[in-house]
């Protein structure tokens, strides 16, 4: 058994951030799930972006498109949805075994979407029927204006990875919301047990940001020594917010839900590549291993961990430490949730700028494919 497939022993699931054509057709994908223990699969524009501008698998169905006339967020919309359908249709056999545990392939909303609530909502339900499996999460970013969108997509039936969580605060606002979507199915005379999420919190962007402010104030003399800081504040960011997803989930008034065959909201690590080299290529894999966990990792990370990780129970340990780490951080001058608000403002913009390039990128490619 690999170091990948040890997870499971503990808890986890790993799931493949990244999602071509090319691993539909080659059987990589299939072969992950076989060879690895693969349980999911995330996507997202810039993903999509890579695969559909440099590579020529999609060349043939872009010609097509576009001779009939389809607009480019239309050809966009055919070529993503297609390659999550093929993306299901791999993993369903896992997400039949787990009994809807895993399995799951997320497809995203518009980035554009972020701050419109109900324009989030109509584009999430119109995703979850296009795609038509089971299988399929919606992903909507945590936003003030998400996560009505997202307790009402839920409601109404339609399963959501909710992205971009990189406070408690907001954890804890899109855990609240999915217990009160499924509350609300309960009393209308709806199934819960057949509805499934997952709250996907950032890792490695908090410690690339916090490092570097911690690094002007030790270049400022402004701070004692900060070392000890450095590269500490995402795990235990991360702990913490697992402490209160466990509150939550031993709560009585989540037992009602599970008592009608509910299941929780698991905690997703995203953002798990190693930014700083002078950091271990699976720092954002070993401290955060635990029950009803995911980590959605890179092809580079997977690679990492199934060389040289070490697969145990460690996301319980190292709670008071992960406290002192977010005093210390305070204590030196860091404004914490004035850190997470803007990783959240970049992280949109970061969502956008490649969508807007895929959409650009694809325009230019259906015209030149027209041409000739």
């Amino acid at each position: 058994m690999n170091a990948l497939q040890q997870l499971w022993q503990h808890g986890q699931s790993f799931w493949l951030d990244n999602l071509t054509r090319e691993m539909l057709r080659n059987g990589e994908l299939a072969r992950r799930v076989e060879e690895e223990g693969l349980r999911g699969v995330t996507s997202n524009p810039a993903i999509f972006h890579k695969a559909i501008t440099e590579g020529q698998e999609y060349d043939e169905d872009i010609s097509r498109f576009a001779a009939e006339g389809l607009s480019v967020s239309e050809i966009y919309d055919r070529l993503t949805i297609a390659d999550v359908q093929g993306a299901c249709d791999v993993l369903h056999g896992v997400w039949s075994e787990s009994d809807g545990l895993d399995g799951y392939v997320s497809l995203e909303v518009s980035p554009h979407l972020a701050n419109d609530t109900d324009g989030t909502l109509s584009e999430a339900v119109r995703l979850y029927q296009a795609v038509g499996r089971d299988n399929v999460l919606i992903k909507i970013p945590g936003t003030a204006a998400g996560v009505p969108a997202i307790r009402q997509a839920l409601f109404e039936g339609v399963n959501i990875n909710v992205t971009l969580l990189f406070s408690i605060a907001a954890y804890d606002a899109v855990a609240d919301a999915y217990i009160e979507a499924l509350e609300q199915r309960l009393e209308a005379g709806r199934s819960v047990g057949d509805m499934a999420s997952v709250a996907s919190f950032f890792l490695s962007r908090i410690d690339a940001l916090t490092d570097k402010m911690l690094g002007a104030l030790a270049e400022a003399g402004s701070s004692p020594d900060v070392q000890p800081l450095m590269g500490a504040a995402a795990i235990a960011n991360a702990k913490l917010a697992y402490a209160s997803f466990e509150r939550r989930f031993a709560s009585d008034r989540w037992r009602r839900l599970a008592k009608a065959g509910a299941k929780p909201q698991r905690m997703l690590w995203a953002s798990t590549s190693t930014k700083n080299p002078a950091y271990s290529d699976v720092r954002y894999v070993e401290p955060l291993i635990g029950a009803l966990t995911i980590n959605t990792m890179p092809e580079s990370t997977i690679a990492a961990f199934l060389d040289h990780g070490t697969a145990a129970d460690t996301i319980g340990s190292g709670m008071e430490e992960a406290e002192s780490t977010m005093a210390a951080l305070a204590d030196v001058g860091i404004d914490f949730a004035a850190v997470t608000d803007q990783l959240l403002s970049e992280g949109l913009a970061k969502f956008v700028t490649p969508f807007d390039q895929l959409l650009e990128s694809l325009g230019e490619r259906a015209t030149a494919l027209v041409a000739d």
